[in-house]
């Protein structure tokens, strides 16, 4: 069954410039213009077994499809493991037989997109975008390499902060550089990390920074500027999702003490509402009648919000650098400092929260009722997405290290790690599947 992702379209570029509303120093605001052509564009449909973005084709971290093994180790479960050039957390994602991720090399400055194999895991080809301009304020426990890419399923999307701005660039399936747009500058304070999404003809990026930031929308066949929006000049740094709420599509993002939702057509602001926290970098989640968001610097606060922006509910509870995981009436919520918590959906109340152990800045997925949670020293915890008990079901590590979000595909996981330190870290692509 194929599965369609993409609901509408805008064609063409937007007015020029206007100053921004309200931040300082922040990237002018484009609006689009009312001359801008709606049109149609292919619908993108997506089999069963791709991953084509941040999270999953849900941008939810809901696998759908055959369950993948719960156990392995280094000689358990491997189908294959491939070595990845250079250091990155930009998480794989998955289109047919291919899969892309984006990693950089830290010694000769470059930043790079590459391609694997699905089922055999050898690369495929490797396609350099940059070379220097390289990002000096840079948080330990960041990379030059760190957005995950999106694919239309003839494109892929790439988003890198080189030079001190946000450069888009898309690439055909065979690495061959189609078009690339500055987006808009950034300060960084500890990097960049925001993934892109799709909606329509557009590629939306968010960029959040001390000098005032920005979202936008980009037309994926040539890289206008469409739209694009100032945010506040506070660092932050949660990728925006479009999701289905009060019967109409909304762009909703967190971060800067705001939880807001836009027209992912225009950028035209829906509501927003004070929550979370300054600095946030989990991807908002749903329940299709609700969204749910938390934030971890400094404020700590989890909030569900209805439809039209009010509060149903809020606690003090925090994820900071993992996104929350709604399944069924429940949200789950993984503390970077290795707590787990179970939250009813509709009111917020607390069903059970367990320590699981570890230092976290992943994302969850979830696969056949079982929720995956990896580490930061590559340990991967799995346990029962059940709304009355923590039940552990496996624990499991591969490498030393680990900072990208698995996918998943076919029953198989797709898990990057890394092992060592210096000139003798190496990172690996694992393909994690059952042996029978």
């Amino acid at each position: 069954m194929l599965i369609p992702l993409l609901l509408s379209a805008v064609i063409g570029c937007g007015r020029p410039p206007r100053p921004p509303g309200g931040s300082a120093g922040g990237t002018p605001e484009i609006a689009s213009g009312e001359g801008t052509a709606v049109g149609e564009v292919a619908v993108v449909e997506f089999g069963p077994d791709d991953w084509p973005m941040w999270r999953g084709t849900g941008v939810d971290g809901v696998a759908t499809g055959p369950e993948v093994p719960t156990a392995w180790s280094d000689k358990e479960n491997i189908v294959w493991k491939s070595d990845i050039p250079g250091r990155g957390h930009s998480s794989p994602i998955i289109l047919g037989d291919r899969i892309f991720l984006e990693t950089a090399d830290e010694q000769a400055q470059t930043q790079s997109v590459v391609a694997f194999d699905r089922s055999t895991g050898k690369e495929v080809w490797r396609k350099q975008l940059f070379t220097g301009g390289f990002e000096g304020e840079m948080h330990r426990e960041n990379t030059q390499a760190t957005s995950t890419i999106a694919t239309d399923g003839q494109q892929l999307f790439a988003t890198f902060l080189n030079n001190k701005k946000i450069w888009a660039v898309a690439l055909n399936l065979e690495g061959k550089e189609l078009w690339r747009r500055e987006v808009g500058g950034f300060a960084a304070k500890f990097g960049y990390s925001a993934s892109p999404t799709l909606y329509g003809s557009l590629v939306l990026i968010a960029a959040d920074h001390q000098k005032g930031g920005f979202l936008a929308g980009l037309n994926r066949e040539n890289g206008a500027i469409v739209w694009r929006k100032s945010r506040p000049a506070l660092s932050s740094y949660a990728s925006p999702r479009v999701v289905k709420l009060g019967g109409k599509d909304q762009l909703v993002i967190c971060g800067c003490n705001l939880v807001a939702s836009f027209d992912p057509l225009t950028g035209e602001k829906n509501w927003e509402t004070p929550g979370t926290a300054d600095a946030g970098v989990g991807t908002i989640v749903t329940s299709g009648e609700m969204v749910f968001a938390s934030g971890g610097y400094p404020q700590a606060e989890t909030i569900g919000l209805n439809a039209d922006g009010t509060v149903a509910w809020r606690n003090k509870s925090r994820s900071y650098c993992p996104s929350l995981l709604a399944v069924e009436n429940c949200v789950y919520q993984l503390d970077d400092d290795g707590i787990v918590r179970c939250f009813e959906a509709t009111r917020g109340t607390k069903k059970w929260e367990q320590r699981v152990g570890g230092k976290f800045r992943v994302s969850p997925i979830v696969s056949g009722g079982n929720i995956f949670v990896t580490d930061m020293s590559g340990k991967t915890t799995v346990f029962r997405a059940n709304p009355e008990k923590y039940e552990l079901v496996a624990q499991n590590t591969l490498g030393t290290e680990g900072f990208a979000s698995p996918a998943v595909s076919g029953g198989r996981l797709y898990l990057r790690t890394a092992t060592g330190e210096g000139k003798d870290r190496k990172e690996t692509l694992y393909c994690i599947g059952s042996a029978k």
